[in-house]
């Protein structure tokens, strides 16, 4: 299933000057509408702003021819044709494979050729055990009939005599305790094979009527192909890595563990490439636990894990172009679509200026690299009250729960059970637009991510504070060097997912004078990897601990993009409280309830926080959950790295059931990391503290925070606590000469 009308960017962020790419797909070929719009508000619940854009002038603006452009949906390795493979009259194949979707459907090992070249081979395995299919050939196909066991090391294999006709295959487990079942071969006689010219050579697909079909589920390692039928004493030897004579090509997923690149270490150089990224650095047949660092022991990790659901890029052509101009004011924007139909999208896009170009003494950091990793998530509002806000608000009506053609979410797993590590945003994003309701919220607008974050901007934008917008793939990019003009940077909701480049940059920026506001919660709590020749995708390894959809095998804890230990920041020495002084405590449903100010909030360090506020009690309201404080919520804790300094002015309280203690602070079913009732560390902790050469930081802890901003028409406790903080971190000095 796919939408009706959609698309994807070349890129989020483009500088003024610089020419950004739409790439759109009408299901239908019907032609469609384009605009430029500004998003400002992306909120659909009547009782906020609702959604607003403001259109603005583009040379792009009017209607488009539209067509259908195709998703290549799942991952494969390719070898160019070659010389080596033309005219193969004989031939064996091997693999060493771990199956994961063996017992539900055919799938292809290795082919050479296909369907509609009528030549060549494919070594299959499925519900009936490894086979083998000669295309062109109506006699060329035989399986052993042994069903593969889900998860364990198989060698399989299929050879051809052309002398003889005679076609086998067979099936050998590497366990010795299933070989009494798993074990056997098969053999056809008479078979006729069509040698191939010109065709590529691919492992973990086949060519099907000129499209890549018949994708694999499962690891391959150590795929080889000779020029004849080898014995079965040489067979065995080759799989021991004692290659016979006639070897065409022996690929060892070993080499090149970070690159796309398939190496064969065979006599005629015919390496490859990956499409789709499948995931590598995983656990090969040879892996026994003595090392858990793939760099250490790459021969332990010769394995590639392929899916038939992997999707880095859709590979879509341009259908319009924008040249950014160069007086376009920072900010979010989008290319909005729309057809006859009432089928319509938003690509959003942000508009960022290059270093030293700063328009405005604030920025907002965009949690890019948080959208990436949650792009696609199928999960959330999906029920019979999502679907009557669907009729009564404008709430976007499509779902990844429904539409997966376009690849899931890092909180998902792949169709054959194993968790999905690598998410790109080379295309369509369905959770990624304004009116799109992430999660269940039975008194508020459910949502995350870029919707929520614009709550921010939407408040910004109303209360006069100038601002421009900076994404996390521009702060990898660029440094401090970009944050120093600022002199106030702001993360929204859920600044979640983080590279060491990225809190380099923030940490230098804080130290070197800059002030933070934190105004979100659970952030800058996993560690991400970028990939070095691939734009625009992410991996995430869920090693251990912390909140997790889905945990990563024992021995991949380290990510194949980059090398490094994944997981929790926390575990990699680098804790949130460190930076900005509180870090992820608890979870809960998307309820939300309200602050109470602390003694400490007296203090005239901090005091004038509260100018104009009256009472203990702030965001006992607010769009999501109906509270400031709410579903994830960071505390202040010492332990952790948070500077003894700094003070908390506010902790939230009278949460509801459902939210409970993060796993890495729970070290039995009585005790956590700090001593004292569970319960006590269910709480946000609003806190302040002083960074070195004047720097400062405002954190709030709860994800639900910025909802609260646009109540009352913005006049409300919690918009006042930001406003005071925002302006004297702006303009003025912290803390206040009189509280020195």
């Amino acid at each position: 299933m796919v939408l009706p009308l959609t698309g994807y960017a070349d890129r989020f962020s483009v500088h003024p000057g610089d020419q950004i790419d739409f790439k759109i797909s009408s299901a239908d070929g019907s032609a469609y509408d384009a605009e430029l719009v500004r998003l400002i508000s992306g909120d659909p619940n009547p009782a906020g702003p609702g959604l607003v854009e403001e259109a603005i002038p583009a040379p792009f603006a009017g209607r488009h021819k539209g067509r259908m452009q195709p998703v290549p949906i799942g991952s494969y390795g390719r070898v160019a044709p070659a010389a080596a493979f033309d005219g193969l009259a004989s031939f064996t194949v091997m693999a060493t494979i771990y199956p994961t979707q063996a017992h539900r459907r055919q799938q292809t090992v290795v082919s050479l050729g296909g369907v509609a070249a009528a030549a060549g081979f494919a070594l299959t395995v499925g519900p009936n055990g490894v086979g083998a299919v000669l295309f062109g050939s109506s006699a060329g196909t035989v399986e052993t009939g042994l069903p593969f066991r889900r998860r364990a090391w198989y060698r399989v294999w299929a050879a051809f005599d052309a002398a003889s006709g005679r076609l086998s295959v067979g099936q050998a487990p590497l366990n010795p305790a299933f070989a009494v079942r798993d074990a056997g071969d098969a053999d056809h006689e008479n078979a006729t094979l069509t040698p191939v010219t010109g065709q590529s050579f691919l492992i973990a697909a086949q060519m099907n009527a000129g499209a890549v079909d018949n994708h694999f589920d499962g690891r391959i390692e150590a795929p080889a192909l000779y020029d004849r039928a080898l014995t079965d004493e040489e067979r065995d030897a080759a799989f021991a890595v004692e290659h016979a004579s006639g070897l065409v090509a022996a690929w060892d997923f070993s080499i090149g563990m970070q690159t796309t690149e398939i190496t064969d270490t065979g006599p005629n150089g015919l390496h490859g490439g990956l499409i789709n990224l499948p995931k590598r650095a995983v656990k090969g047949s040879r892996w026994s636990g003595r090392e858990q660092r793939w760099r250490h022991a790459p021969e332990d990790y010769a394995a590639i894990h392929f899916h038939g659901d992997d999707l880095y890029d859709c590979g879509w052509q341009t259908d319009f172009s924008y040249q950014v101009p160069a007086d376009l004011k920072s900010g979010v924007y989008a290319a909005k679509i729309t057809a006859g139909d009432g089928a319509y999208d938003h690509i959003p896009f942000f508009v960022v200026l290059r270093p030293g170009q700063a328009t405005a003494p604030v920025a907002v950091l965009i949690p890019t690299y948080t959208y990436i990793i949650y792009s696609n998530i199928a999960r959330g509002a999906d029920d019979a009250e999502h679907q009557a806000r669907i009729a009564d608000w404008p709430v976007r009506p499509w779902q990844p729960n429904d539409i997966r053609d376009y690849g899931l979410s890092t909180y998902n797993y792949h169709r054959d059970g194993s968790g999905i590590a690598h998410a790109s945003r080379l295309r369509p994003i369905m959770t990624m637009r304004p009116g799109y309701q992430a999660m269940p919220d039975a008194v508020g607008s459910g949502l995350r991510h870029l919707p929520a974050d614009l709550q921010l901007l939407d408040w910004l934008e109303a209360r006069g504070h100038a601002f421009d917008v900076i994404t996390d793939e521009d702060l990898e990019t660029h440094g401090a060097a970009l944050l120093a003009p600022y002199r106030v940077v702001m993360t929204p909701s859920h600044p979640e997912y983080h590279t060491a480049g990225t809190l380099d940059a923030l940490l230098e920026y804080r130290d070197g004078g800059g002030r933070l506001l934190y105004l979100g919660g659970n952030g800058f709590y996993w560690r991400v990897a970028r990939h070095a020749d691939c734009p625009g995708v992410l991996e995430v390894r869920r090693a251990e601990g912390g909140i997790r959809a889905w945990a990563e095998e024992p021995g991949q804890y380290y990510h194949g993009f980059d090398g490094q230990y994944g997981g929790l920041w926390r575990r990699n020495g680098r804790p949130p409280q460190a930076l900005v002084g509180i870090g992820f405590s608890a979870q809960g449903d998307f309820e939300g309830s309200y602050y109470r100010k602390t003694a400490a909030a007296a203090d005239p360090r901090v005091a004038w926080m509260f100018d104009g506020i009256e009472g203990d009690i702030l965001g006992d309201f607010g769009l999501g959950g109906g509270g400031a404080a709410g579903f994830e919520l960071d505390r202040y804790d010492e332990a952790q790295g948070a500077p003894g300094h700094a003070v908390v002015v506010a902790s939230s309280e009278n949460h509801s059931p459902s939210h409970v203690v993060v796993p890495e602070d729970i070290l039995n079913h009585t005790e956590t990391t700090v001593r004292g009732a569970k319960d006590a560390l269910i709480r946000a902790d609003i806190t302040f503290f002083e960074a070195p050469n004047g720097g400062a930081v405002f954190s709030v802890g709860s994800i639900l925070f910025c909802g609260s901003l646009n109540h009352n028409a913005y006049d409300n406790s919690i918009s006042r606590l930001v406003e005071n903080v925002l302006v004297r971190f702006r303009d003025g000095e912290v803390p206040p000469p009189e509280a020195d």
